[in-house]
């Protein structure tokens, strides 16, 4: 039996017109509400915290994985798109089950039920394929809709029992009536025993036929096809476990180069391996560093440093990164430094060794590149978001709160004042809440539409046309 979501209680949900006001004359995108999954209850249930947000490849979907175990499937209403101007709103599609709580008995280990990744394939027939992860094991489910049912079976009843065989007189064919809509997960592959240590990453290969899985140390190419096996491409665990100096934290494959992969690392490198070089591929065709700035060293310059996200842009010729601060756009081309630097909360240097006692400092921020590659989108702190325009170098803070939760609410831009005399539509970093973060986000492929995870609701925001 399924533990129901907060993302699919009935009445959590709120959806809005989207109004008709025209865009600002600098040509920026306004951002307004379109709804918000899960309830707004000031009490909050672990299981129903949001660990994953992921678009399929075409927008129609969107999953989301939480710390229960279950993935919640939206669809986008077919209405909302076709309507002017166009809307992105988002109704229950699925829900399952994925992943249960383990425990391994040889290493007195429990395995958690989170879902670290959703990953989704690109769709070849009717039904809908994505993999989902926990600590573990990768899971392939097929997701499919049936509204048709056979009756007229020789023998069995209606009632499905098994009719007596010295009754039957004659043969008949069965045939298919029409049913009420159902749409039903089954698990088509279960990739299991692969990892010694926490899976971080999986990515799906543009071939359509492999893809990789990451954990700390070690990064598995998998046949989607084959189970029981796995080849080892990266493997960076040391002899000696005292001589480890890093591990991995993130890994993808390029969108269009089926033998081209990156991986992270927390010690702020990011390295692009090439498959046909060799087997195993230790040794990277490119390293992209920074090197780091004297005057900002201290004592929590290697944890801020540690790059907890890395993302191919859709053409695949840049990559964004992001670190504890700031979020970094890298060309394939130059791999001595970014070509673009965006601090996301600066402000929080001076705050650091507050966060490292709360263990904020170890927080794993993910990051996203917009429609068209021309803008990015990150988390921070207190349910606020940060966009970033690559063309016209603007900046804005957005909030996901529940204020603004109301039909046709236009998102206003939020100001830190990080010391001094504060104004009145400012906020004092002082008061910032580092409970309410946004790990997660994900932009829609095509349009301008936004989901970001807050805590355990998922707020999907849309330009205002």
């Amino acid at each position: 039996m399924i533990r129901q979501s907060s993302l699919t209680r009935l009445g959590s949900m709120l959806n809005t017109a989207v109004g008709n006001s025209k865009k600002p004359a600098n040509g920026e995108i306004q951002w307004c509400f379109s709804q918000v999954k899960g309830t707004l209850d000031d009490e909050i249930t672990e299981a129903d915290i949001i660990s994953c947000v992921e678009f399929n490849h075409d927008g129609d979907l969107l999953a989301t994985g939480d710390k229960g175990g279950r993935v919640v499937i939206f669809q986008r209403d077919p209405v909302s798109k076709t309507s002017v101007p166009k809307r992105g709103e988002y109704n229950v599609y699925s829900t399952f089950q994925s992943h249960e709580p383990e425990f391994d008995y040889l290493k007195s280990l429990e395995i958690e039920e989170k879902i670290n990744k959703i990953r989704w394939l690109r769709r070849k027939n009717p039904a809908h394929f994505l993999l989902s992860t926990n600590d573990k094991t990768i899971k392939l489910w097929k997701v499919s809709e049936r509204d048709k049912r056979a009756e007229g079976y020789n023998l069995k009843d209606e009632a499905g029992e098994m009719k007596d065989r010295g009754v039957l007189t004659g043969l008949r064919v069965p045939v298919l009536k029409p049913m009420e809509l159902m749409v039903e997960a089954s698990p088509r592959r279960i990739y299991a025993n692969a990892h010694t240590y926490h899976i971080n990453s999986i990515s799906v290969n543009s071939d359509a036929e492999t893809y990789l899985s990451a954990d700390d140390l070690r990064i598995n190419l998998w046949h989607l096809d084959i189970t029981d096996q796995s080849f080892n491409i990266v493997d960076i665990k040391p002899a000696n476990m005292e001589e480890l100096t890093e591990v991995i934290t993130a890994a993808e494959f390029h969108p269009t180069d089926c033998n081209h992969f990156v991986y992270s690392s927390s010690k702020g490198l990011i390295r692009l391996c090439d498959m046909r070089m060799a087997a195993l591929c230790d040794r990277h065709a490119k390293l992209f560093e920074e090197a780091e700035d004297p005057a900002n060293r201290s004592f929590f310059s290697e944890i801020i440093s540690s790059i907890s996200d890395v993302k191919f842009s859709r053409s695949g010729r840049y990559m964004l990164s992001r670190d504890y601060l700031s979020v970094k756009v890298w060309d394939l081309h130059m791999e001595t430094k970014p070509i673009e630097t965006y601090p996301v909360h600066e402000y929080l240097r001076s705050k650091l060794c507050s966060l490292y006692e709360n263990d904020c400092i170890f927080d794993k921020f993910e990051c996203c590149w917009g429609n068209n590659d021309q803008a990015v989108l990150t988390g921070s702190y207190n349910n606020f978001f940060r966009m970033f325009d690559r063309t016209s170098k603007r900046d804005v803070t957005l909030e996901a709160s529940r204020e603004i939760a109301r039909p046709k609410t236009t998102l206003k831009a939020k100001k830190i004042c990080s010391g001094g005399k504060r104004k009145k539509d400012e906020v004092s970093v002082d008061s910032l809440d580092f409970n309410k973060k946004i790990l997660h986000t994900a932009w829609h492929p095509t349009e301008n539409i936004i989901a970001v995870a807050a805590t355990n609701n998922l707020f999907i925001f849309q330009d205002k046309f």
